[in-house]
This record gives structure tokens, sequence and C-alpha cells, in this order.
């Protein structure tokens, strides 16, 4: 017997040991035998189911011969002693059941704490792989560029989102936002699959984000790559004619979360237009293009569906809240500014998220004059 089970086993039998030399202690004409009834009580506390069922006993036995030191068996203290015993009796069985509904308490804690342990390593597993899918942050040039991944926290395995972004020959940015069907291991697979071939196809379909993501579709079908896929592809397109700097975001939605731009005096504007169809519906689905300029200090958040839909909340809902949001720190550091909008979202999430957040600096003259001003 360990040093701490007898310790836990000195409690009851104290107590025992206390009220039956009370009991002696009061004389003849007292009894406070009823008292032992504590005992298992007490052990149904800090022992198991059968150490408080053998001190349940050990009170009635206790009890029982202490009536005999009290006189409690003449035939006029017998029914009252009777009805001590039976106390004592009952006050033991409900000390073992008791102990029982702790023991069951207990036992759930702890698998409970043993499952959370397990799902916190093989979410944390998971992120790291989702993370080695989507390689180093991407940093073009020209471009400040920050993203966030948060993996959802109630599916402990890899998902489907990605973000990227790298130079194409026309020496355009390409950026792209994107989400697969799933939260599993082929989900992961797949968009691993998407990313590159969106990559390999982006070096040889030039200048139109469109005409991209319809080569894309095109693969999809020709594979029989039986998934759907939401993504937007947009190019950064940056022409300069001596002191004239013309810089334009061009985009295509494949049934994505619209973009949101935040301009360089706050406001912002939902990048919504009517969105082309998913990817892996259709090869001959139409797409189209957009385009919008874009002026220093100008941020662009993309985003996957995970940051503006939440459990009981409307994705409309949810994308006011982002743009509110947005209104509030759009022009905070791209990193402050990711950090909050993901700071936002309440409780566990059912959806990962990824976030590319991308920022049209100032040239050096053009910082230079806003200092001097």
């Amino acid at each position: 017997m360990s040093r701490s089970t007898r310790v836990r086993h000195a409690l009851p039998l104290s107590v025992l040991t206390l009220f039956a030399a009370l009991d002696l202690a009061a004389g003849r004409g007292q009894q406070a035998l009823s008292l032992t009834v504590i005992s298992p009580l007490v052990a149904a506390t800090v022992l198991g189911r059968r150490a408080t069922a053998g001190y349940a006993v050990l009170a009635v036995v206790v009890a029982a011969l202490l009536g005999v030191y009290d006189d409690q068996y003449t035939a006029e203290a017998l029914p009252t002693q009777l009805v001590r015993l039976f106390g004592v009796a009952l006050g033991g069985a409900i000390a073992v059941a008791a102990c029982t509904l702790r023991l069951r308490g207990e036992d759930r804690l702890t698998r409970l704490s043993a499952q959370a342990a397990t799902t916190r390593a093989v979410v944390k597993v998971s992120e790291v792989l989702q993370r080695s899918l989507l390689g180093e942050p991407p940093r073009p040039t020209g471009l400040e560029t920050v993203v966030r991944y948060r993996p959802a926290t109630r599916h402990a395995e890899v998902g489907g989102d990605w973000y990227d972004a790298f130079p194409v020959p026309d020496g355009s940015t390409m950026l792209v936002i994107g989400d697969v069907a799933g939260h599993d291991a082929p989900a992961a697979a797949v968009m691993a699959q998407t990313r590159g071939m969106l990559r390999a196809i982006s070096q040889t379909v030039v200048g139109s984000p469109a005409a991209v993501l319809t080569s894309l579709d095109t693969v999809f079908a020709n594979l029989r790559l039986n998934t759907l896929v939401t993504a937007v592809v947009a190019t950064v397109y940056d022409r300069c004619a001596g002191d004239a700097r013309a810089v334009t975001l061009c985009w295509s939605n494949a049934g994505h979360p619209a973009p949101i731009l935040v301009r360089a005096d706050g406001t912002t504007v939902l990048l919504e237009r009517p969105p082309d169809r998913l990817l892996g519906v259709s090869p001959d689905a139409v797409r189209h293009d957009h385009s919008v300029p874009l002026h220093p200090g100008d941020t662009v958040v993309f985003y996957t569906d995970g940051l503006v839909e939440q459990r009981d909340v409307h994705l409309d809902e949810g994308t006011g809240r982002v743009i509110a949001e947005l209104q509030r720190i759009g022009r905070e550091p791209l990193d402050r500014l990711c950090d909050e909008l993901l700071g936002g979202l309440d409780g566990p999430s059912d959806d990962d998220v990824a976030l590319l957040v991308v920022r049209l600096p100032a040239r050096d003259h053009e910082r230079a004059g806003v200092t001097g001003t």
C-alpha cells in the first residue's frame, strides 16, 4: 500500500475511531453511535468503491457493538437501536452510490482530457502538414504580402484551403486563394495538385485570370478529377511610364467569396461581381475577367469561407462583420490586420481559414512626399 493510499484510508478510519471514542466517553446514557455513518461518507470522497463499501460495513459493525456497550438491546431500546443501525446501513449504501458516481465522473474527465490532448496534438500535426503543403509564405516583388492559415478546430485533419502568389512571364504577379471541398487527406491531396497545376498553367496562359481558370477546368475534366473547387485568381499589373504609375488588379472568381479592397483612405469595397461556376462542374463554363485600379496604400484581402461562415452566422452577416472590421483596422500593418481578423472568430471553428493580404506600397519618392506634407 502506497503512502498516499495509507493517508486516504486514515481519514475515514480516524472519523470512525473519533465517534466511537466519543460514544464510549459519553457513557452508557448517551449514544453517539449513529455518527459512525460519517466514516463511509468520508471514504466515498477519497477512496474506491470497494474500500467505501468496507467502511460502510465496518460502521454498521461498530454501531452494533457500541449498542451492546450502551445497553441498546433491551426490549425497550431495541426498536430504536434497529432504526439507528438501519440509518447507518442506509448511509453506507448512499456513500457507495456517491463513490460510484464520483469515480464515473473522474473516469469521464480523464477520458475527455486525454481526448482533448490527443486532438490538440493531431491538430498541431495537421497544421504542420498543411503548412508544408502550402510551402513557404509567398513574397512577390513590389507588394507587401502577409498570409495566415488557421485549421478547423472541430476537424483534426488537413484541409483544402490554400493561398499562393508568384510572378508570371508578362511581368505581373499572380495571386491565388482557393478552397477544395472537404476536410480530409484526399482534399489536401487535390489542393496540392490544383496548386501545382495552376502554377504550371499560368506560365503559358498569360494575361487573363479567366483563361487560366478555364484551362484548369479543362485539365480537371481530362484527368477526371471529380471534385469541386472554388478559387479567385488575380493578377497585379504594374505599368510605369516615367513618373506615371498605373497599377491594375484583374481577377476572375470561380464561386469563391469576393475579395475586399481597402483603399488607402480606409474606405472598403467588396469586389463582388456575378460569380462564375465552381471549378470541376463543367469545362465549358464561361468565365469573366474584372479589373479595378490600385493606388499606393491600397490593400486587397483574399480569404476562404471559414472567415465569414460560422455556426449560426449567415454568409452576408459574416461578410458584413469582416468589412466593418476592415474599416477599423484596414490601414494597420498587415501582420496585425491578419491577426485581428482571425482573432475576431468566436469559439471553435468548423472550417479552416486561409488569408492572403496584399498591399501596394508607395514608392520611395511618394513616401518622401507624404513625409514632407
